[in-house]
């Protein structure tokens, strides 16, 4: 098993989609790039923690690569636009890959100038190493799956 995480804007939609990929294993949305110790989801809100929204992924290398990962990272987001992603704007949900091993990051740093080259734009996506992750609270785990169970429910 290998890990990755993504910052690519509110963390709800981004969880869901990588969620769906044959090959990651488990999901897990919380915080993580910042300074302060053990963020809740208001700290991280305010924008003043240095935190990304992030989704970090473990994944089965055998069944789904770093690289595919990291292309579905690029398109489900718009990695041009610095601290925004549609509505939602802040440094909280900026364009951000943080790596676990220089593997990972030369992989990140490839993958970024080759999509720049494809787009005919600068990326602002950050690439930095992985720090401590901050599991954010319950409610925000599996949301979407957890929204759909409850409208089922009534």
């Amino acid at each position: 098993m290998a890990k990755a995480t993504f910052g690519a804007g509110c963390f709800w939609g981004v969880e869901a989609a990588f969620r769906a990929i044959d090959g990651v294993t488990a999901t897990a949305v919380g915080y993580i790039g910042g300074t302060t110790e053990d963020p809740s989801y208001e700290d991280v809100c305010r924008g003043d923690t240095g935190h990304a929204e992030v989704v970090q992924i473990d994944f089965d290398p055998a069944r789904i690569t770093y690289d595919q990962l990291l292309e579905l990272f690029w398109d489900l987001h718009d990695p041009t636009t610095l601290n925004r992603q549609g509505p939602d704007v802040g440094t909280q949900y900026r364009s951000a890959v943080f790596t676990h091993g220089p593997d990972q990051e030369a992989a990140a740093r490839t993958s970024t100038q080759s999509h720049a080259t494809k787009l005919g734009q600068t990326i602002v996506t950050e690439i930095t190493p992985a720090g401590p992750f901050h599991m954010a609270e319950e409610y925000h785990q599996r949301f979407f799956e957890k929204r759909r169970a409850a409208a089922a429910g009534r």
